[in-house]
């Protein structure tokens, strides 16, 4: 039996990543005017050398994509991706 991939709902993928970016940005100091679901969606639509060029929105329709892509913003908040 062929494993079928673990299928995810994108749009609940993005609404978590709205969240995360919240707190990243909250952590940060200054969440004031910050429009975190602006930025997301904007985000998610342009490549990234980190992804060889393909656009985090590409993965979004897995669990394991969007685990890459939440892992992804962490490793940009902490400074470990330049």
């Amino acid at each position: 039996m062929k494993k079928m991939p673990n299928k995810a709902d994108p749009v609940l993928g993005i609404e978590r990543l709205v969240v995360q970016i919240k707190e990243v940005i909250a952590q940060s100091g200054n969440p004031q005017n910050f429009d975190a679901e602006r930025w997301v969606n904007e985000w998610i639509t342009h490549p990234l050398p980190a992804l060889g060029g393909a656009m985090p929105m590409d993965y979004m329709d897995t669990i394991e994509g969007q685990k890459l892509i939440s892992d992804l913003i962490a490793q940009i908040q902490s400074g470990a991706y330049a």
